[in-house]
């Protein structure tokens, strides 16, 4: 399934989905109001997209205005797509590709994100692995975490929950770190 980046300076570019069944994509309908919703923040900003699959949001970010985006992905088939993406769009100046399962990231990365999408297979949500990436936003920074809404949400002590938004069966938290 492919694609399409909304808007931007690659808007209207169709991309490869991710290929596989482990991941789900997120609709274009769910994209379009997180982007809609986070625009002011994405200009010179440093995305991590986690669990990456297509590296759709990452890759919408850099066409919104971000600097710079890391995606991390443990899934061949949805590397090579990601890495195909990449090269599609003539971004590989701009970004990071890990390939590595996200609950080994903090091992890998040494930098802080105005932005981190957490966006895990549905069938396994990893919440620990995803409250363990709060420590890699800078002050101030956001995380939107997709979910099945079926499991509780992560919390930490350095972040507060600033939305929670439905969409049918994707749900969508927002976090924001504090500053210290």
């Amino acid at each position: 399934m492919n694609v399409r980046i909304i808007a931007g300076e690659y808007g209207g570019r169709i991309i490869e989905g991710s290929g596989t069944s482990r991941t789900h994509p997120m609709s274009e309908r769910v994209r379009n109001a997180l982007f809609n919703k986070i625009q002011s923040e994405l200009p010179g900003a440093d995305v991590l997209d986690a669990f990456a699959g297509s590296g759709a949001l990452g890759l919408e970010s850099l066409s919104r205005g971000a600097a710079s985006a890391v995606f991390v992905e443990r899934d061949r088939v949805a590397q090579k797509i990601i890495a195909k993406n990449i090269e599609l769009l003539r971004a590989e100046d701009k970004v990071h590709l890990i390939r590595a399962r996200v609950s080994a990231v903090r091992k890998t990365i040494d930098q802080q994100f105005d932005i981190i999408f957490a966006d895990p297979p549905y069938y396994n949500p990893q919440l620990s692995t995803v409250a363990s990436l709060f420590a890699l936003l800078k002050p101030n920074g956001l995380m939107v975490l997709s979910y099945p809404g079926t499991d509780e949400v992560p919390t930490g002590a350095e972040v507060v929950v600033v939305d929670n938004r439905s969409y049918g069966n994707a749900h969508l938290v927002f976090y924001r770190k504090k500053n210290v």
